[in-house]
């Protein structure tokens, strides 16, 4: 594929979310036209001219364009995507093009893994339970030590990883002083041993299920890992193991999840993503004391757009210089 040069160029930037954080500022924008002075960098805040401006850009940095967007824009070369996640591109036109897809993998991988840390922290010392006896102005040692969910330590737990990549490894880092064990599941069975005391397959996932004391959901949405954990796998873990999910909320089978935190089959459960997001008034895990549910923030910093804008650029002078760009996706993985 040839690539322009930077005066041939017309880079858009089109990024708008309900969340605030995740638009881009106009910083990004400026930052790349201080860079490339004669690049065409367009920067939209909205998608009201997303339609027009497409039909004659070479790069999209964004996470959403549409399949008939995607039709319109016929000199286009290279999507960055602005979420980890691609799924939400992989429709048959972009992956029967030759377009290249690149993710910002990575990116989110230390607040990521700090929220996780926090998470486990919570869950093992009860801390739910201890916000929740406040707010009822308790003093409730004794029935924190009585729950079946009492404060527990740690270390010589098993913490399994469903996903080992930037942020599963990111996470065993921050978790092994602790002196928890770190298992991994990943699609090939193979990870990083200096990080993980176990890898296993992904088709040996109940197996690790079985032996897990808290179990992080971190892979990556696709078609395959859709309802990833389901009643079967459920009903594998230890009644004292907790599951936590800051990947997609498509990886649980929602309704079997509930099923099994309503008769107390797992001890518990901390949600950062949920099927359907906002996560509903109605939805009955709101209801469960043994659910702790987060607003998907985990991936909440403030250093996220300098990490954008450092990642956006260094991959630029890749393209430009006619070298391998940084977390090309494979259209055929969807990751």
């Amino acid at each position: 594929m040839t690539r322009p040069r930077p005066a041939e160029t017309k880079l858009l930037i089109c990024v708008w979310h309900h969340f605030t954080l995740w638009r881009a500022p106009a910083e990004m924008a400026e930052q790349v036209r201080r860079r490339w002075p004669k690049m065409n960098v367009v920067h939209l805040p909205t998608y009201d001219r997303l339609d027009d401006e497409v039909v004659d850009i070479d790069i999209f940095v964004g996470f959403s364009l549409r399949p008939e967007q995607f039709v319109r824009a016929r000199k286009l070369k290279w999507i960055h995507s602005t979420a980890a996640g691609v799924s939400q591109l992989m429709y048959p036109e972009l992956r029967a093009s030759r377009v290249i897809v690149t993710n910002i993998s990575g990116v989110h991988a230390i607040p990521l893994a700090e929220h996780i840390l926090g998470t486990l922290v919570a869950l093992a010392r009860n801390l739910p339970a201890a916000v929740r006896y406040q707010q009822e102005r308790r003093w409730a040692q004794q029935e924190i030590w009585d729950s079946p969910l009492r404060p527990r330590e740690l270390a010589g737990q098993v913490l399994l990883v469903v996903g080992f990549g930037a942020i599963g490894r990111e996470v065993a880092r921050r978790i092994r002083p602790l002196g928890m064990k770190i298992w991994a599941v990943t699609r090939s069975g193979k990870a990083d041993t200096k990080l993980a005391d176990r890898v296993l397959p992904a088709s040996r996932l109940d197996e690790a299920l079985r032996g897990a004391d808290f179990v992080v959901l971190a892979a990556p949405e696709t078609p395959e890992t859709r309802h990833l954990i389901g009643a079967r796998q459920l009903v594998r873990m230890k009644p004292t193991a907790f599951l936590l999910n800051v990947a997609r909320g498509s990886l649980v089978d929602e309704a079997a999840l509930t099923a099994a935190l309503g008769r107390h089959a797992i001890a518990g459960a901390a949600l950062d993503v949920t099927q359907h997001e906002p996560l509903p008034p109605e939805s009955p895990l709101w209801g469960l004391d043994n659910v702790f549910i987060t607003p998907h923030i985990s991936a909440v910093s403030e250093h996220l757009w300098e990490r954008q804008t450092a990642l956006l650029l260094e991959n630029l002078e890749r393209w430009f210089r006619g070298r391998k760009l940084l977390n090309r996706v494979d259209l055929k993985r969807g990751y």
